[in-house]
């Protein structure tokens, strides 16, 4: 760092490759910011003119990851997981971190009305995020329903989600009391019915705020508890599989399919034109989600597909530790994703972390280590970019799309115009990689909580070196630099 005599501006970043979402090569550039914004971007910039000078000595800059798919506090409790994971969010380039919060158990665990409920979700996030953040929301109770559009007009919180399998199956398995995991009424039914009205809601939401309407959207969990029961049930009894292998027959593909089909045809139904079809792991989820594109060709729909779901599969080493709702699937299914990745059918990719320690993972007890025992879901936010990159390059997947994927799109879907692109006026938020940089994955590098990761071992070949919030170096040669800075993003921002 060099300073400056000259302080018009707060800092300039120079030499840097920069990587757009509507451009195909990566110019050099000089970037200045002002204020936590971008001022000017330039072939040069006069290094006089900055209190401080960075040289990104011809290194990629990334507009910062907007990670719309994570699941701070479901293992730990909020406030405490908001600083490791958001630490972790940093190191990956993350600089907006999208979490899905609800009701019942996990999370608070906690039942009540949103209006309660989400201020002290706020209350125990302030002050503790290292990334700025942002809530989407689930209406489980009947009554929450009716809260949608205080969520989106109070709280700033314009995106919603439906866990489809919820009704008859718990987040890990088997669930034959509903109200006791989701802690609802006697009244309430979670069940295609309650979808239904929440579309309606939903869209009605957007009649209302037709200022927002673009940015109102609702995200579904594409699995049906029907099938996954009777599968599950199969797969235990003739005990002919194994670990992952286990988990995915247990959980097929057809089930995300159908549970596709029901949540399109419902969407037309409502008339609810922005749905998000969330972590799609398999040819047939991904199929079906095309075939309801071109029966609906009047909804918009996002179909996202989580980084673990294209690097890993049922032969992983990591077994039990890969256990995630969709499960991880076989190689054929893995290279099919990337297929759709490649042709344009995918339109973000996102960490679906959820931050689960060891003792708790592995809590299987008398019955040893069952796959059906093991807690779901894993952490993953900070090697987002990096694998996607490394694996990306292999198939000749450009480094603007990967700007789309895991930054453009997903701000664009959520009501984050601010975010996004590295352009004059917008949140200077960005990620230097050097794209050449080959370095090894290890749990014990991560400033997470979670003690393992499923990608242990695996070789990356581009690194984030830098992580700049708002003008602010968050992350900068292997560690978190500073205090937590992040801010709460009500939405639109």
């Amino acid at each position: 760092m060099v300073q400056s005599q000259k302080p018009r501006y707060d800092l300039i970043i120079k030499n840097a490759k920069l990587v757009d979402a509507e451009s195909d090569t990566q110019p050099s550039r000089d970037i200045a910011i002002r204020d936590g914004k971008i001022a000017v971007i330039a072939a040069t910039i006069d290094a006089g003119e900055a209190k401080e000078i960075l040289d990104a000595r011809g290194q990629l800059a990334f507009p910062g990851v907007v990670d719309a798919h994570m699941h701070t506090g479901i293992y730990s409790a909020l406030e405490d997981d908001a600083v490791s994971e958001s630490q972790a969010a940093a190191m990956g380039g993350v600089t907006a971190s999208l979490n899905y919060m609800r009701t019942g158990q996990y999370y608070l665990n906690k039942s009540g009305p949103y209006s309660e409920f989400f201020p002290e979700v706020l209350e125990k996030s302030a002050g503790r995020f290292h990334v700025d953040y942002a809530y989407h929301l689930a209406p489980i109770m009947s009554s929450h329903i009716d809260e949608i559009d205080e969520c989106i007009e109070k709280f700033g919180v314009t995106s919603f989600k439906i866990f489809m399998f919820y009704g008859g199956h718990g987040l890990h398995g088997a669930s034959n009391d509903q109200s006791k995991f989701l802690m609802t009424g006697p009244d309430d039914r979670y069940d295609f019915a309650h979808f239904e009205f929440i579309m309606r809601a939903v869209q009605r939401a957007r009649e209302r705020f037709p200022h927002l309407a673009d940015s109102i959207s609702l995200g579904l969990h594409c699995e049906t508890a029907e099938i996954m029961r009777a599968y599950t049930n199969i797969v235990e009894r003739e005990g002919k599989l194994e670990g992952l292998k286990a988990y995915s027959a247990a959980r097929p593909p057809h089930s995300e399919g159908l549970a596709i089909f029901i949540a399109s045809y419902l969407a037309n139904e409502t008339a609810l034109p922005n749905i998000n079809l969330l972590h799609l792991t398999s040819r047939k989820a991904v199929e079906a989600a095309m075939q309801m594109q071109h029966v609906f060709p009047h909804i918009n729909f996002g179909r996202e597909v989580t980084i673990g779901h294209l690097v890993l599969d049922v032969d992983s080493k990591a077994a039990a530790f890969a256990k995630v709702n969709p499960p991880i699937r076989p190689r054929e299914d893995v290279e099919y994703l990337w297929e759709r990745v490649l042709d344009g059918s995918i339109d973000w990719i996102v960490s679906d972390h959820a931050c689960c320690r060891t003792e708790y993972k592995l809590h299987c007890g008398q019955h040893g280590h069952s796959i059906f025992l093991a807690k779901s879901g894993f952490g993953g936010t900070e090697y987002l970019l990096p694998a996607l990159i490394t694996e990306g390059k292999k198939r000749g997947l450009s480094m603007s799309r990967i700007a789309a994927l895991t930054s453009t799109n997903p701000a664009r879907r959520y009501g984050l115009p601010g975010k996004g692109r590295i352009a004059v006026g917008r949140d200077a938020d960005i990620a230097l990689v050097d794209p050449d940089r080959s370095w090894t994955i290890h749990a014990k590098d991560s400033p997470s909580q979670q003690g393992y990761t499923p990608f242990e071992g695996l070789e990356m070949s581009a690194k984030v070196t830098r992580t700049i919030l708002r003008g602010h170096t968050v992350f900068a040669d292997g560690k978190i630099v500073g205090s937590a800075i992040g801010q709460y993003l009500k939405r639109p921002c």
